[in-house]
């Protein structure tokens, strides 16, 4: 009896080891597979591909490592205010802010480059973004520019334009040579430059209208599915920028302007939905809609207050494109998950470093830091 609990117990113990080692190989796996999608995302395994982390370090590789600072635009301003539906929207789509009410808002406005001290200047590109929260909804994000179409239709060509574009450190301007060549292979940048050169030129923040880009998808409550776009266009009279405007205003003359304007009363934008029909271009944010497409103005943007960022406010929101309510979805169109992986990134990498106080800092607010 004492020899069978003896071979007992020794099997009981070579089983339990047996049973310890396929944990720690199933764990070993696990931390494995981890580390091979880190590496993966980092770009580790395949040299060639193009990944958020290459991106970034591209933005990195232009505008220099500003630590505690979006990767992209990162001089920027936080607003806040609401949304108030006029109920038209809910004829296109589900999502409960297009239903008649008001949806507070929070959101940024920005210059589009990595450097966040660089200077205004008249041709920057202008940027929205914002972070609706229904109360009894979904929240809906969305990033937008000032810019009729986008430069290019893939991240690649993206990532081709950014070292492109660089500024010679001898002239501040891109070597013409590079961005000749650059041109040649991306005929589409050709094309979006001819349209964007031939729009209205806003003064500011105030008077400019943003633009998704990105194509997305509204289902109303029958599931019917439209391609659309959407625009927030100013309220306030257009006033062209002046070409030399700003050199001698103070090196953040757009924010000082829109926040001066805000101290005389709130900023308001329509939300003009672009509906697309059969054999509009969905997945290429270079190629724009006919003129002829239905608009449908489904509510007004109003911003009551600017405030410096910091923690607490817009400073550590991501603006993540696909952050979506039921009822709009995204599209085809390739950068939408390009950039939301970007973000992700440069949200990860600055929220691990120390923060510094923003060029723009908003007179008799003291959130700044």
């Amino acid at each position: 009896m004492s020899d069978d609990r003896n071979a007992a117990e020794r099997y009981r113990i070579s089983l339990a080891d047996k049973r310890a080692r396929a944990r720690l190989v199933t764990i070993a796996g696990i931390i494995l597979a981890i580390a091979g999608s880190f590496a993966y995302v980092a770009g580790w395994l395949s040299p060639g591909l193009l990944t958020q982390a290459r991106v970034l370090e591209r933005f990195e590789q232009v505008d220099g490592v500003n630590a505690g600072f979006r990767r992209n635009h990162a001089k920027g301003v936080c607003i806040t205010g609401s949304f108030e539906s006029n109920g038209q929207g809910a004829r296109l789509s589900k999502a409960a802010l297009f239903r008649p009410g008001r949806t507070p808002v929070v959101g940024r406005l920005s210059l589009g480059g990595g450097n966040p001290q660089m200077p205004d200047a008249p041709m920057a590109v202008l940027a929205m973004a914002l972070r609706l929260r229904p109360v009894d909804g979904e929240e809906w994000r969305t990033a937008m520019i000032d810019l009729p179409v986008f430069i290019v239709k893939d991240v690649r060509g993206f990532y081709d334009h950014l070292l492109a574009a660089k500024p010679d450190p001898a002239t501040g301007q891109p070597d013409p040579a590079k961005l000749a060549a650059f041109a040649a292979a991306h005929p589409e940048f050709v094309h979006a430059m001819q349209v964007i050169k031939s729009r209205p030129s806003a003064s500011g923040f105030a008077d400019a209208s943003y633009n998704s880009l990105n194509a997305f998808r509204f289902v109303d409550s029958a599931g019917v599915i439209r391609a659309v776009r959407w625009s927030m266009v100013a309220s306030e009279p257009g006033a062209a920028a002046a070409a030399d405007e700003g050199r001698s205003s103070g090196q953040s003359y757009l924010f000082a302007n829109m926040i001066a304007r805000l101290a005389r009363g709130p900023l308001q934008w329509h939300l003009v939905v672009t509906v697309a029909q059969p054999g509009d271009v969905i997945n290429d944010p270079t190629m724009a809609w006919p003129s002829d497409r239905e608009r449908i103005d489904v509510g007004t943007l109003t911003i009551t207050r600017a405030e410096s960022e910091a923690a607490g406010n817009c400073r550590d929101m991501v603006f993540d494109p696909l952050v979506l309510p039921w009822g709009i979805e995204p599209s085809d169109d390739p950068m939408l998950s390009a950039r939301s992986a970007t973000y992700a990134e440069s949200f990860r990498r600055r929220e691990g470093e120390r923060k510094t106080p923003s060029a723009v800092q908003v007179p008799g607010n003291d959130k700044g830091e």
